[in-house]
């Protein structure tokens, strides 16, 4: 699947690890997409982002640093991720540091795209002064011809590298709105969420390996499933706050939350074989408290149907550790073997009209006088709850207004009751509900009659 609409023309960002890559990125998108940290090897995934110049516009990729050389299995997944790139990519930005100089492993980097065939603009990053003209001579050792000084960290020269991005990508209308429904896959480290986003998405769209942690920006993909659209947003697994170590992880996961803010659905990823965990029902609840669509994604289903567990002693499992989320639906998949994997989609789409449901004040209005008849509010040293008028003010998330005699007798409980009618009678699957009660004083002064 392609993270952007066919018709925007890809640029890769490539070099070796620490010399710029991700500043020259959030630099040319104007926006902190990209971790940006002076330790080597931040990024990992492939990110994308629509980048506007001229009225022209193209689609940005950032990618990890090439360490051709190294044996370690996340530097060749690294690796694999910005080969990805270069294939796809109409136009590859080689970036170096003039500070350094030329390198060995530029020299490797050189040779991998020189056999690509795709044109390459040099890019000498990190230049302090423009006057004189840094010494950059050393840099036609790699065959790509004269290198452009920029400072990415202070914008110096980018005007002219985006001109020269421009001569080289065919010209493209400004690109269409309409993401689609923002989906964010969040959970424990190692829970299987990146193995679901590539199970999905049909490739290797981001780096999957046996490590917790690996995922450490928040990586959004557009997906199309059948006639909808998804933006699905990757993010680093969120840890207890005791074991975040660095200013990197903590950035992960201040990126993790923010990828909650900002979608409708959140799947919830835990692995079957653990069960539910203390770190679990943290998230679900900054799911909940962010007032978020959510769906429990229960992975590695494949590995626990071997050991004989039941789908529905999981289940109460799920109710007993989870109740404060009932309303969430669950679905038990497999990443690895991508059994049961469309079941998915359906209960998101499902969730998302859920949580966008609004009701009509007519009917509102006629479930809480049927629940209030039903079962009246409790007294409370004499006095009793008293709902004058009901009515949807919001959506999403669904949330409710009740106008009463006084907010302070509306207690938790009977707020709950009511909820309870609101699901009976329409379809709430995975939203959360919001009750809020406001005074106001019954119609007619002293009269009851204007009580639902």
């Amino acid at each position: 699947m392609s993270d952007m609409p066919a018709k925007d023309p890809v640029v890769a960002i490539v070099g070796r690890p620490n010399v710029g890559k991700s500043t020259l990125f959030n630099r040319l998108s104007v926006r902190r997409a990209a971790i940006v940290e002076k330790e080597p090897g931040v990024t990992r995934d492939r990110l994308y982002l629509p980048v506007e110049w001229a009225g022209r516009t193209f689609t940005l990729v950032d990618t990890g640093g090439m360490d051709i050389g190294a044996p370690q299995e996340i530097a060749r997944a690294i690796l694999r991720q910005a080969a990805l790139a270069v294939e796809e990519a109409r136009v590859l930005l080689f970036v170096v540091d003039a500070r350094t100089g030329l390198t060995p492993a530029d020299e490797e980097v050189a040779a991998v795209l020189r056999r690509s065939g795709k044109p390459v603009i040099l890019v000498a990053n990190k230049v302090e002064r423009f006057d004189p003209p840094p010494p950059l001579a050393e840099f036609y050792r790699l065959g790509l011809g004269e290198a452009l000084p920029v400072s990415a960290a202070e914008g110096l020269n980018t005007g002219d590298l985006l001109d020269r991005i421009l001569e080289l990508v065919p010209a493209a209308p400004l690109a269409q709105s309409g993401e689609g429904l923002a989906v964010a896959v969040v959970g424990r480290p190692n829970a299987g969420k990146s193995s679901l986003v590539n199970a999905l998405l049909g490739e290797e769209r981001v780096i999957v390996c046996d490590w917790p942690g690996t995922t450490r920006d928040a990586v959004d993909t557009l997906l199309v499933a059948g006639d909808r659209r998804y933006l699905l947003i990757d993010t680093a697994g969120l840890r207890k706050r005791g074991k975040i170590s660095g200013p990197l992880e903590r950035y992960s996961v201040s990126r993790a939350l923010g990828a909650v803010d900002r979608c409708r659905v959140a799947l919830l990823v835990m692995d079957a074989l653990q069960g539910v965990t203390e770190q679990d029902k943290r998230i679900a609840g900054y799911v909940l408290e962010q007032g978020k669509a959510l769906v429990v994604v229960v992975n590695k289903w494949d590995l626990a149907r071997e050991q004989g567990r039941p789908v529905e002693a999981f289940r109460e499992h799920l109710a007993a550790e989870l109740p404060f989320v009932g309303f969430a639906p669950s679905v038990f998949l497999s990443a690895r073997t991508g059994r049961h994997l469309r079941e998915l989609w359906p209960v998101v789409d499902k969730v998302a009209a859920n949580y966008a449901r609004r009701l009509s004040t007519n009917e509102l209005n006629r479930l809480v006088r049927e629940a209030v008849l039903q079962n009246p509010p409790p007294a409370s040293h004499g006095h009793r709850l008293k709902i004058n008028f009901a009515t949807q003010s919001k959506s999403p998330p669904p949330t409710f207004v009740l106008f009463v005699n006084d907010p302070e007798l509306a207690h938790f409980s009977y707020l709950r009751h009511l909820e309870n009618e609101l699901r009976k009678r329409w379809d709430f699957t995975g939203t959360p509900v919001r009750i809020v009660c406001r005074k106001r004083s019954a119609p007619g002064g002293t009269r009851g009659g204007g009580a639902v």
